[in-house]
């Protein structure tokens, strides 16, 4: 089993176009799984439509028994986050805030604290192919527990099959929670200044995390020498140049994949796969 992470430090650079042709190849071989950690704007399943199971993703929240309460105001002071506030009559929480530690159930010294479930999103479950599985995970509008949600999706993965996640943009703790545990990862970038900005915030994350990363450039005009020369200094493997194609931009707009278009990139995305584990293997 390998889990492969595709990420970017930005969004609109690609990473759902990656990782579904990646995970559309390697179906047609292996059991792979299709992971959408991207859960605030999860999209992968557009590429690869089809009937879905879903089950609730829920965190613990506090309950406090006000009969039992003495507002001695033990719970608010160990939060750290402000979810508890003692007032003159009561605690008020405040459920975005709230971390689901546990700490003010914990503390408090007359048992008048327990918990309940409250949902935050969901996970979706489809099987387009015998052999491809996408799990996908959805957080609630208005819920701020990204990482509670990607840690759900996580889970409900496979141990026995190749797993491909479709990582969501940025380089805070969304994609910290992504990274975390993963094999390898690809960073995908554009050649331009802001993209190689991007790429060098997310090539620290992955450094930082020991998650051996590789580079794929993306929508190339063929002027990529910032990137290589970057990806020179930092000993990252470039792997894959994708020039920009106002075709594939079409084929892509219509909720298609590349690799349905296209035996010779069919090929070549199966490569980058094995190229990526070996980028894995070089770094054991």
């Amino acid at each position: 089993m390998v889990q492969l992470v595709i990420a970017s430090g930005k969004g609109g650079t690609g990473k759902t176009m990656l990782a579904a042709n990646i995970a559309y190849c390697l179906s047609q071989t292996v059991e792979t799984t299709l992971a959408d950690c991207d859960v605030e704007e999860p999209n992968v399943h557009l590429f690869l439509p089809s009937e879905y199971d879903e089950s609730p993703v829920c965190v613990a929240n506090p309950v406090v028994d006000r009969d039992a309460c003495t507002l001695c105001g033990q719970c608010a002071d160990f939060c750290r986050y402000g979810a508890l506030v003692v007032m003159q009559d009561r605690v008020f929480f405040n459920p975005s805030l709230c971390h689901s530690c546990g700490g003010c159930m914990l503390v408090c010294p007359e048992h008048a604290i327990s918990e309940t479930p409250r949902k935050i999103g969901t996970i979706e479950v489809r099987k387009p192919s015998s052999s491809l599985k996408i799990v996908t995970g959805r957080l609630n509008e208005g819920e701020v527990a990204v990482p509670a949600i990607i840690s759900a999706v996580k889970n409900s993965v496979g141990k026995d099959e190749n797993v491909i996640i479709d990582g969501p943009p940025g380089t805070a703790c969304p994609v910290i929670e992504t990274l975390h545990g993963a094999d390898v990862c690809i960073l995908v970038t554009e050649p331009t200044p802001f993209g190689l900005h991007d790429l060098a915030i997310a090539a620290d994350v992955a450094e930082q995390l020991g998650v051996p990363a590789c580079v794929v450039i993306n929508k190339s005009d063929g002027r990529d020498e910032d990137i290589v020369a970057f990806c020179d200094q930092r000993k990252l493997p470039l792997l894959l140049r994708i020039p920009y194609s106002r075709e594939w931009a079409r084929v892509q707009g219509e909720g298609d994949l590349i690799v349905r278009h296209s035996l010779e990139w069919q090929d070549t995305f199966s490569r980058l796969f094995e190229e990526a584990c070996n980028c894995r293997r070089a770094a054991e």
